[in-house]
């Protein structure tokens, strides 16, 4: 917990630094809202989720482009005929991470029919795991950065759903599989 504090501590000087009204925004101290729940896989296998293209498959993106390091972007895309760098790709940035337990993202770019123009701009998450035991993993989202405007209310909302979305799919994937790792 105090390496994700600390993470956030440095995000938020960062965001000072960049103008008053992000830093407003961006200065909490407490998450905006986290999904939280036990994943029946040891936290290796959990942090592969987050840490290859072929894991974030596992949250239903099509296609997936990931260039896993601090600054590094994750481009993904949920269309099977969509293409990397069209306008529905999602764009996250790394900030930071600590294997296999804390990743760190920020929206770099939305896809172009993402309903929130502004409010994403201030926003970023984080995912913790920690390991149980040798095979569950508590997994962590936390979102933060949302305002109280209308427009960050109504984000906060459909992140709320799709984290906890999020949380589930990964949860199903490690159900589906045998004690020995293999997929049913």
């Amino acid at each position: 917990m105090t390496r994700v504090f600390l993470v956030l501590v440095l995000i938020a000087a960062t965001a000072s630094e960049s103008g008053a009204k992000e830093a407003d925004s961006t200065a909490v101290r407490e998450p905006s809202f986290v999904n939280e729940g036990i994943v029946q896989a040891p936290i290796e296998d959990v942090w592969k989720v987050w840490s290859t293209p072929e894991g974030w498959k596992v949250l239903g993106l099509a296609k997936v482009d990931l260039d896993f390091r601090v600054g590094g972007l994750i481009r993904s895309h949920y269309k099977e005929d969509g293409v990397l760098g069209d306008p529905g790709t999602i764009q996250n940035r790394i900030l930071a991470y600590e294997p296999p337990r804390m990743l760190a993202l920020k929206i770099d770019l939305p896809p172009k029919d993402f309903p929130f123009k502004e409010a994403w701009r201030t926003t970023w998450t984080v995912i913790s795991l920690e390991e149980l035991d040798a095979t569950r993993t508590r997994l962590r989202i936390a979102s933060l950065g949302f305002g109280d405007d209308e427009e960050s209310r109504a984000m906060r909302g459909f992140f709320e759903r799709g984290n906890a979305w999020t949380l589930q799919k990964v949860q199903a994937h490690f159900a589906a599989r045998t004690p020995e790792g293999e997929a049913h």
